[in-house]
Parts: structure tokens; C-alpha cells; sequence
């Protein structure tokens, strides 16, 4: 994986007519209805890595995201630790200020440099989220965090309403923009909500895991929270070109290797879902990825969908997710196949 000081120029790609855009929550970001996922170019030398990634590429599939009108960027500190980060920076660099995406990411995941495979403790103490947004704004290279999100809830002992308060204060003192939680459920929204309106929720949502669309989903769309949804596409398995034999062949530093969605029973419930697909996908002219990404977004209270891409190519395959409206007909044939399938869990199909 070649180093950040080493990936030399790569040429922006040609630009695209504007997309929609969705009002965040109540915040004041205009954002497009799918956004570049930063996960997976974090690269493979940590716990939950998707194997080795190239940089070039990486850089490459952030400006053609920016250049065809996706206006956001959601990362993290650990992934990669820290690394994705830097990689969104590189990727940022030619592109003047007054034209670059929202950055998005996310705190509370602190690891051992001297472990960097072992997973990352769930740490809410204030004085290691302040220290960690100091170090997010120095990889990425910004002065204000657009959306900063407590990744997972605390499981050091730290009380919610204490790092909530923490990321509160952040945002007062102007370190960044707006504050979220990512993988936290209805209870603890609403306990966040009592010290200080919680501007976005970031939950796992896609055909196969559903759960959100019961609880979470209404409580933000009633409190005025933004959702944006991550692995609409299942980490892969819904893209239609995700076979049994792609599977079996993941290597050993891609942690979907170990992933029961990605094994077994549930891994051919689930490549028969994606194959159900096809026909939408044929109807509208597009991919089975944007018809599942297009999916999420087709329930109220879903502003966006954080969508990874690793190339150029990767992104062209999902693009047509942000424009993309779904029927009734359609609607109905998914949730028929999730019925026949038995893939996943959670509600079938929006209200």
C-alpha cells in the first residue's frame, strides 16, 4: 500500500450536473441523498480492514465521487487508525476550499498502536474525545469538523450523558459543525436529547438488516434528526455481482471472511435476495446496488446513505442511488422477495 508521501497526482475526473440535496436534521448542510463511504480505504493492518487497498485508487474514487456531485464524505478515526483519514485529506488537497464536500467522522474508538489488530476499546472519557478531535482535525487537515459522531456507546464506564455533553461543547466551542451518534439505539437518543439535540443518527440499514426501521427511524424523523444510514449494500453482498465463490475466496485481513452474512444458510438467502432484484433494477436502467441503496432511502426519516467505493468504477455503479425513486410495484416485489428469501431481519417494506 504505497504511502501518503509517495501517491504523487491524481488527475480530477470531469464534473457532473448537481444532484439533489436533503436537508441534514435541523442542521444547515444541504447534503446528497448518498455519500462516499471512507471505511474500507482505510486498508488492511487493523482489526476490522477489508484487505489491502491502493491508496491511488482510493484518491481517485473520492475526487471522481466529488467531480460527478456527491457532497459528503464519511470516515472515521479507526479506520485504518487514522489512516482513512489521512487518505480523505490527500484526496482533498487540489480541490479549492469553497468546493470540497462535508467531512464526516467519528470518535470513542481508541487503539494500541503496539496491537493495531486487536479491536479498539469503546472509550467515552472527555478528555480522550477532546484529544481524539484534535487529532482527526490534524489528519484531515481542517479547521472544523463538519459532522463529528460518537461511533459506538462507551464501554468504559463513561455515562452517556458524559460524552454526549462532551461532543455538545465541541460543537459550542467551534471545533465542529454539528455533533451525531452512530450504532446508538431509541433509548439512548432520547437521554442524549435531554442535554442537547442530537443533530444525526448513523445506524446500520440495508434489506438485510432492517431492525432500525422499527424504533430508531421514527424517533429521529419525530425529533428532527438526521439518518444517515451506513452498508445499505451490505458490505457488498447486495451489489449483484457478489457471488458464493467471491465469498469463500475473501482472504484472511478482510474481516467479511468471518462474517456469518457472508457464510452458509445466510449467505445464499442472501445472494438470492440480490438476484431478486435484477428485474427492478432492469425496469429502471440501473444497477441491483442503487436499487438497494435506493431502498433505504425509500423510508421516512432516512436522509442519506453512506455508500463505499474503492475506484471510480465503484462509484459510477451506486451513483444512480441519489436520483432514484422507487415504485409501489417495486416496493412491493422487494418485499416479497425478502418474504420469500428469508433474508435479514426487521420491517419489509415502509409504510
Amino acid at each position: 500500500m504505497p504511502s501518503q508521501d509517495t501517491l504523487g497526482p491524481v488527475a480530477p475526473a470531469a464534473a457532473s450536473a448537481p444532484l439533489p440535496t436533503r436537508k441534514l436534521g435541523r442542521t444547515d448542510m444541504e447534503i446528497t441523498r448518498v455519500g462516499f463511504g471512507a471505511w474500507a480505504i482505510g486498508g488492511p493492518d487493523w482489526a476490522v480492514g477489508w484487505g489491502a487497498q491502493d491508496d491511488r485508487e482510493s484518491v481517485a474514487a473520492i475526487r471522481h465521487a466529488v467531480a460527478r456531485g456527491i457532497n459528503w464524505i464519511d470516515t472515521a478515526a479507526v479506520y485504518g487508525l487514522g489512516h482513512s483519514e489521512e487518505v480523505v485529506r490527500e484526496a482533498l488537497k487540489p480541490i479549492p476550499v469553497s468546493e470540497r464536500p462535508y467531512v464526516f467522522t467519528k470518535c470513542g474508538q481508541v487503539w494500541d498502536p503496539q496491537e493495531p489488530r486487536k479491536l479498539a476499546a469503546r472509550v467515552g472519557a472527555p478528555a480522550s474525545l477532546r484529544r481524539e478531535c484534535e487529532a482527526s482535525l490534524k489528519r484531515l487537515g481542517v479547521e472544523r469538523i463538519d459532522l463529528y459522531q460518537m461511533h459506538w456507546p462507551a464501554a468504559d464506564g463513561t455515562p452517556l450523558e458524559a460524552y454526549w455533553q462532551t461532543l455538545l461543547d465541541l460543537k459550542r466551542e467551534g471545533k465542529v459543525r454539528a455533533v451525531g451518534l452512530s450504532n446508538h439505539d431509541a433509548a439512548q437518543l432520547a437521554v442524549a436529547e435531554r442535554l442537547g439535540h442530537v443533530d444525526t443518527l448513523q445506524p446500520p440499514f440495508s434489506l438485510i438488516r432492517r431492525d432500525v426501521a422499527a424504533a430508531e427511524l421514527p424517533w429521529c424523523h419525530g425529533a428532527g434528526t438526521g439518518v444517515i444510514v451506513y452498508s445499505p449494500m451490505q458490505s457488498g453482498l447486495l451489489t449483484g455481482r457478489f457471488t458464493a465463490a467471491r465469498a469463500g475466496a475473501l482472504p484472511a485481513d478482510d474481516w467479511r471472511s468471518r462474517h456469518a452474512e457472508f457464510t452458509g444458510e445466510k449467505l445464499t438467502r442472501n445472494l438470492a435476495l440480490a438476484d431478486a432484484l435484477m428485474p427492478i433494477a432492469g425496469r429502471h436502467g440501473t444497477t441491483v446496488a442503487s436499487v438497494a441503496i435506493a431502498w433505504t432511502l425509500s423510508w421516512t426519516g432516512v436522509t442519506a446513505a453512506i455508500v463505499g467505493a474503492r475506484t471510480p468504477a465503484q462509484v459510477d455503479g451506486w451513483r444512480d442511488a441519489a436520483t432514484l425513486v422507487l415504485t409501489e410495484q417495486d416496493l412491493a416485489e422487494i418485499a416479497a422477495a425478502l418474504a420469500a428469501t428469508g433474508a435479514g431481519t426487521g420491517p419489509r417494506a415502509p409504510a
